[in-house]
This record gives structure tokens, C-alpha cells and sequence, in this order.
């Protein structure tokens, strides 16, 4: 895969934002298919960072109920990227 179809965005939230600024972690979704060294490529890829963990997590679908049903949003699979202290990525 390439690296720009195993990455689909950075997730910014408020537990992310923090990550990213005290513990370097950096939170994306990715695709449901990639490995963790796919992943890892890739971030090196697109950013110029060196990696040094990825930790990733298959996140269900969710029941939503709309005006015509109860229907099930489709699962993702984020990944955690750990990078070298001395590197940063810039979201912003």
C-alpha cells in the first residue's frame, strides 16, 4: 500500500492534543487492512519523523438511531505513533 491510502487523517482531540504536546504521541486513522510497519513507513514517509512505537486499535462500529431506523456506523482502526523526542509533526 502507499502511504498516503494507509493514512486517512490525524485525529485532533482533546486527549490527542495532549499526547502530542507532553508525550509525543501522535493519534491517525488508518486503514483497516495496515500493519504496524506499513504504518510506521508511512508516518516516516509523509512527516520526515523518526518512528519509534505504533500502537493500534480496532474500534467497532456504534448502533445510531436516525427518523428511519437504527443503523451501524462503520468500524475504524486508529494508530498511536510514538516519535523520536527531538522530532515533531505539525498538525496545525
Amino acid at each position: 500500500m502507499e502511504a498516503t491510502t494507509v493514512i486517512k487523517k490525524p485525529l485532533i482531540t482533546e486527549k490527542s492534543t495532549y499526547a502530542s504536546g507532553e508525550l509525543n504521541r501522535y493519534a491517525f486513522q488508518v486503514e483497516a487492512r495496515a500493519t504496524k510497519p506499513q504504518i510506521r513507513r508511512a508516518i516516516e514517509e509523509i512527516y520526515r519523523v523518526r518512528v519509534l512505537e505504533v500502537a493500534t486499535q480496532n474500534r467497532p462500529g456504534k448502533l445510531r438511531r436516525y427518523r428511519y431506523g437504527m443503523v451501524r456506523t462503520s468500524p475504524t482502526k486508529r494508530a498511536i505513533v510514538k516519535i523520536h523526542p527531538e522530532d515533531r509533526i505539525e498538525l496545525f
